[in-house]
């Protein structure tokens, strides 16, 4: 994302640790499986039908959807963790936190665990939602940098707005693995919470890890990618990226890694799609998005690695092995959310408040759906033909714009929320509140 301005906005991989997830285990946390793939085994439809339903929580969404076993699990800015039929919408139960859950929750083991801005891990029972223990890390808190992103007065220390997620724990033989804004990356026993270990990083953590070959990847607010020691919480290496020490626009992992066939993909503010050797940490290549941000995680499927930029509204799909463009298609709006592969369709939410699904070989939109919030347009967030309307998001460059224009794009149903694709169906969330399953 560019400085402003004011703010410019296959198949599963084989084993786990050596285990392979069967396709229940290959749902059930973010991204689908502890590699982050983005890859789903069920085929996404084609054609848009219907909503099938929707369910309605008290806040935004910007949690991803799991599933597992008929339910999906999704977390709210109204604090609760909720359980739903994933035939019915009719909700089996729901949980409920000290603080608003951005996080996406991950199921193993009849476990569902997913953070909070309370700074706790909950873990809960996946059938009953019956709390079974929390892990307190030192405190939540969002990336801040003093003249953020341009505002004024320099001197000032403003909290990103846009940085709109919780790490999302993913689940590894008995462990779950977590960043926090306290700056760790946890490990903690899964069936007990007991401290395994923990690593300081050198800022907030709300990417979230990936577990491959006995290591965990991960990036911070530092500028840093991290590889760690599963079983030690020891470094391995890091991976520097780029630094913005005037206005910390163009820095940051946001983005959580994909680690395929021993490389590591992970996409960061400073307008770079990495591509790093998993066990050493060097540099294959980097593709450059020309000053927008890579927010959310690529996917990686057939040889290519598809991923969407911000403020340029660009989707993108590169060849895995070189980093060479293969096909790039425009948006028409910002893009935060982690796109998803569901047989030939890639599906992405938007920030104009709509969910597009293309053509994966292609990046031919074949549909899209909108939310009512998008529709009805307040404030004029969007112009009429469903593009960012700068002039009424972005009205000065003081710190109040920031969170000004961000109410504004949350206000018309805006995507965050990463979309999961089980039987056929498509789940994801908006911030109008709804948790909607596409058909």
């Amino acid at each position: 994302m560019k400085a402003p301005l004011r703010v410019s906005l296959l198949f599963f991989a084989a084993a786990v640790v050596g285990l392979g997830p069967d396709q229940s285990q290959a749902q059930s946390m973010f991204r689908g499986d502890a590699r982050h793939s983005g890859v789903y085994s069920s085929p996404a439809p084609r054609q848009f039908t219907r909503v099938k339903w929707r369910f309605p929580t008290g806040d935004r969404i910007v949690s991803s959807p799991a599933w597992h076993e008929g339910t999906v699990y999704v977390g709210s800015d109204d604090g609760h963790l909720y359980a739903v039929d994933a035939a019915s919408g009719v909700q089996r139960w729901r949980h409920r936190t000290g603080g608003p859950v951005s996080s996406s929750p991950a199921v193993a083991e009849g476990r569902v665990h997913v953070l909070s801005y309370d700074g706790r891990l909950h873990t809960l029972d996946a059938r009953s939602g019956e709390l079974l223990w929390k892990f307190a890390s030192e405190g939540e808190r969002r990336f801040e940098a003093r003249g953020l992103h341009g505002m004024q007065p320099r001197q000032q220390t403003f909290a990103d707005p846009y940085d709109v997620y919780l790490s999302s724990p993913v689940v590894v033989q008995g462990t779950v693995y977590f960043g926090s804004g306290d700056g760790h990356l946890y490990a903690v026993d899964a069936a007990s919470g007991a401290l395994r270990w923990k690593f300081r990083t050198g800022n907030v953590v709300h990417a979230s890890p990936a577990v491959a070959d006995g290591l965990v990847f991960v990036g911070s607010w530092d500028g840093r990618l991290y590889a760690i020691d599963a079983a030690t919480g020891q470094e391995r290496w890091h991976f520097q990226g780029g630094l913005d020490p005037l206005m910390a626009n163009q820095q940051g992992f946001q983005s959580s890694p994909a680690v395929i066939d021993g490389v590591v993909y992970c996409g960061s503010r400073d307008s770079h799609l990495y591509a790093l050797d998993a066990r050493t940490g060097a540099e294959k290549w980097r593709f450059s998005t020309g000053a927008s941000w890579v927010v959310g995680s690529p996917a990686v499927a057939g040889g290519r690695v598809l991923f969407a930029t911000s403020d340029s509204s660009l989707l993108h799909s590169v060849d895995a092995a070189t980093g060479r463009a293969v096909w790039q298609q425009q948006g028409l709006a910002y893009m935060f959310s982690s796109p998803a592969i569901a047989g030939d369709v890639l599906l992405i939410g938007v920030l104009n408040g709509s969910l597009e699904a293309r053509d994966r070989h292609s990046g031919a939109l074949l549909w899209d759906f909108r939310t009512e919030a998008s529709k009805a347009n307040p404030g004029w967030a969007l112009t009429a033909d469903r593009r960012i309307n700068g002039p009424m998001l972005f009205p000065s460059g003081w710190g109040d714009a920031l969170a000004v224009q961000a109410q504004r794009q949350f206000a018309v149903g805006a995507m965050f929320s990463s979309p999961l694709v089980a039987g056929g169906v498509v789940y994801v969330g908006s911030t109008d509140g709804r948790l909607y399953a596409l058909e």
